[in-house]
């Protein structure tokens, strides 16, 4: 049906008189997201919701990936993108710097109670009391639940990794934080829990070696972020696009396995006001 509008739509176009766009002229919707994990598992994942998403919005869409989590906020932020998918932490650093334009969409259902596991092959290490003296990986410096909620729960309980623990890595990517930690590098790290279970469940780490000895309390995190600038109607045929998808369809069903979601539901700034102040209490946002 699609194909059929479109091929009427250029008809008309031609017997109007009006110049008809070529497939490398007609706009592109670009979508990119955060490197929280290995550049293939990223592609994996967005390619379904890519295809569903043109579909839905009538145009192209492409995944751009980035480097780091600060170019997937510079990204969003100077309108190189239409949509990103940000950590809690990174949202916040996109709604800042952009001055308050960068603006939460939908999160998973999952993201309302989000929690962070510290894991382990040391059988000494029983708690995050146990931790003083060891050395630890977190994920990215800008992730969320890979850094920021697992550095504020250790300040919390008293422990300041930065003055406590022998020594502080940074793995840049929650799958890289369980490779440290399953060769013996680092003596503990901090991950997302979605990520972790989803290893587990894949057979990609032994479980019996590697086990989590702490759980974080929950806190908000992941969301799909555009720019204010979006026209209004856009923004509402995306966020219709997100709430409608449903496991009851095969296609909605992979696109929601892959990113580890229930379903979608509408997000919005004031959920993430947790994560700002922990972030500056940790000193990480000023």
């Amino acid at each position: 049906m699609n194909r059929l509008v479109s091929r009427r739509a250029l008809l008309a176009c031609a017997l109007a008189g009006a110049p008809v766009l070529s497939l490398a002229q007609q706009p592109v919707f670009r979508i990119t997201a955060i490197p929280d994990e290995s550049p293939t598992e990223l592609a994996r994942k967005s390619a379904p919701l890519a295809s569903y998403l043109s579909q839905r919005l009538g145009m192209k869409v492409e995944f751009t990936p980035v480097t780091d989590y600060a170019a997937a906020v510079e990204a969003l932020v100077n309108k190189q993108v239409d949509l990103a998918w940000f950590g809690g932490f990174t949202f916040v650093q996109a709604h800042q710097r952009s001055g308050g334009k960068v603006l939460p969409l939908v999160q998973r259902e999952e993201d309302e109670k989000f929690r962070s596991v510290f894991i382990t092959t040391d059988e000494g290490i029983r708690s995050l009391a146990d931790l003083k003296g060891k050395t630890m990986s977190f994920g990215s410096a800008s992730s969320t639940s890979g850094h920021l909620m697992p550095r504020s729960f250790l300040l919390a309980a008293g422990l300041d990794p930065d003055r406590d623990l022998r020594r502080v890595a940074y793995s840049g990517a929650h799958d890289a934080t369980v490779a440290a930690v399953a060769s013996g590098r680092v003596d503990a790290g901090a991950l997302n829990i979605s990520v972790w279970e989803k290893l587990v469940a894949d057979g990609k780490v032994d479980a019996k070696r590697v086990r989590v000895f702490f759980t974080t309390p929950a806190y908000y995190d992941y969301n799909w972020s555009v720019h204010a600038d979006m026209p209004a109607a856009r923004r509402a045929a995306l966020l219709k696009a997100f709430l409608e998808l449903s496991p009851g369809t095969p296609q909605g069903r992979e696109i929601l396995d892959l990113q580890r979601a229930t379903r979608f539901i509408p997000t919005q700034v004031e959920n993430y006001k947790g994560i700002e102040s922990a972030a500056r209490s940790a000193g990480l946002l000023k």
